[in-house]
């Protein structure tokens, strides 16, 4: 059974950092291509950016130069690294395996981000 544990959220002022963490079981982790979602209040998931297998990644237009994605396979874990936060980065995060550019497992439970002064 695939399953996602996503840590590392918590209330940070704007111009501040985060390290978001996912820890992946159930799947061979490293030949799978992972994403970034964020869910906002009242808006749907959006994705946040991406990594190969290989560890190319991509970004959304809001957090390119913001937002580094990388990957750990030795511990199945993916990584969001977050500067320059701003409060419409205010979302629950998630990660979930790429298929086609599409999530294809079930959801975990998301870590929450707070941008506020």
């Amino acid at each position: 059974q695939v399953q996602f544990v996503e840590s590392g959220g918590g209330l940070v002022q704007p111009g501040g950092s985060l390290r978001l963490s996912c820890v992946v079981s159930g799947i061979i982790f490293s030949g799978a291509s992972m994403g970034w979602y964020r869910q906002a209040p009242g808006k749907q998931r959006e994705l946040v950016g991406s990594i190969t297998s290989y560890g190319s990644t991509t970004y959304g237009g809001s957090v390119k130069g913001r937002f580094t994605i990388s990957r750990d396979n030795a511990k199945n874990t993916v990584y969001l690294q977050m500067n320059s936060l701003k409060p419409e980065d205010t979302a629950f995060y998630y990660c979930n395996r790429l298929r086609g550019g599409a999530a294809v497992d079930r959801w975990g439970q998301g870590t929450q981000v707070t941008v506020s002064s």
